[in-house]
């Protein structure tokens, strides 16, 4: 088991690199830095490209190496760190395979360099892995740094209501037990930006936003009640004018990951983000985590 960590030299920043290291050693294994590079066609060519090709990309996979561990110099701090390069077609086919053959725990991933600072965005290469990854998928803000202790403090669960909604909550129950860190339930609650005619009026958004929370609040009680948390996770109701007010009224505490779920699609199971998994992605200003379905 090792938690994994996507990086290409030049390209990647050390967000990903933070958190890695920080969801390694609270999950207490090793940490894998991976780098896929182009896999050279089978067909052999009559020059010397073939072989200037797979020299480069060798070079491309040192190059990576020794930047990472650069990086990771201060960070680490005893913390085993190994160094894969994978040759593959695609960055994300090539991240699977290695997550595959070192039967990761857990993928790391930054974000894509067009967000500010501080947010989530999910670049071409983490959406395919989104809807392909067999483990689940944690994505770091930009200019994400390493929490101060080096590890994880808390984890949140974004908890929709819905009947497989228990299901990713069960699922977080147990990595939160394996992480070692308190538990979190969260459900929130969204006022759109036009959520209904002017005509009728603010005083009846409020009062159906209200309905909403109280029924946000019954449903995480049924959490407890169940049996499907306990009685020292936390269970809270956010609401805001717009999922940006609700994510930064939620209360993150240092160190905190937020979990989200995911539906299975065809039979398949695969990472897939719905609608308002994706909104709580882009305004999330911890690190997400997103289960497979």
């Amino acid at each position: 088991m090792t938690v994994v960590v996507g990086y290409l030299a030049g390209k990647s920043g050390t967000a990903p690199l933070h958190l890695a290291v920080a969801a390694a050693r609270t999950l207490r294994t090793s940490l894998t830095v991976a780098t896929v590079v182009p896999k050279p066609w089978t067909t052999p060519s009559p020059t010397r490209v073939d072989a200037e090709y797979a020299a480069w990309a060798d070079q491309l996979a040192a190059d990576s190496a020794q930047e990472a561990r650069r990086y990771l110099e201060t960070l680490s701090g005893g913390l085993r760190v190994d160094y894969h390069s994978h040759a593959h077609r695609s960055v994300s086919g090539g991240l699977i395979g290695v997550v595959s053959e070192l039967e990761a725990e857990l993928l790391v991933l930054g974000s894509a360099a067009s967000g500010g600072l501080g947010q989530v965005v999910i670049g071409s290469t983490a959406d395919r892995l989104l809807h392909s990854s067999p483990v689940p998928v944690a994505v770091a803000p930009r200019g994400y740094r390493e929490p101060p202790g080096g590890m994880l403090t808390r984890i949140t669960c974004g908890y929709p209501g819905s009947a497989d909604g228990v299901e990713v909550v069960r699922r977080v129950v147990e990595l939160a037990d394996r992480l070692a860190v308190p538990l979190r339930v969260i459900t929130f609650a969204v006022r759109g930006r036009t959520m209904y005619p002017p005509e009728v009026g603010l005083h009846a958004e409020d009062s159906i936003l209200a309905a909403w929370e109280e029924q946000a609040r019954t449903m995480l009680d049924a959490l407890r009640r169940d049996g499907v948390v306990d009685e020292s996770t936390d269970l809270d109701v956010v609401s805001g004018n717009g999922w940006d007010q609700a994510l930064d009224d939620a209360d993150w505490v240092d160190g905190e990951i937020l979990a989200l779920g995911t539906s299975p699609r065809g039979g398949v199971t695969r990472v897939f983000l719905g609608s308002k998994a994706a909104k709580i992605v882009r305004h999330s200003p911890v690190p997400i985590v997103v289960l497979p379905a």
